[in-house]
């Protein structure tokens, strides 16, 4: 399998990885993203509630209170873009 194709199921992977922790697994809850923005991007620093709040609202575009894939999605597509204007 290509490196490319990988990193797309790993992407999938993570998102499930969290967003199962509800019983849901299609979307995340707003605790369920604070988890992964804690172990996956913050190194395992906690996150304070009030950038949670934000990076949810941010992120949930149609105000369904939850995050599906396609918003993680496109979160994780700015933060790589963001990953490669600032090395």
């Amino acid at each position: 399998m290509s490196e490319l194709l990988q990193a797309m199921d790993l992407l999938r992977k993570v998102f499930d990885r969290y967003a199962g922790k509800d019983g849901d697994g299609k979307s995340l809850s707003k605790g369920e993203l604070g988890d992964l923005l804690c172990n996956e991007l913050c190194e395992g620093k906690a996150v304070k509630e009030k950038d949670v709040e934000r990076f949810f609202a941010d992120l949930n575009n149609d105000k369904d209170t939850v995050i599906d894939f396609h918003e993680y999605i496109t979160f994780v597509a700015a933060l790589t873009a963001l990953r490669n204007e600032h090395p």
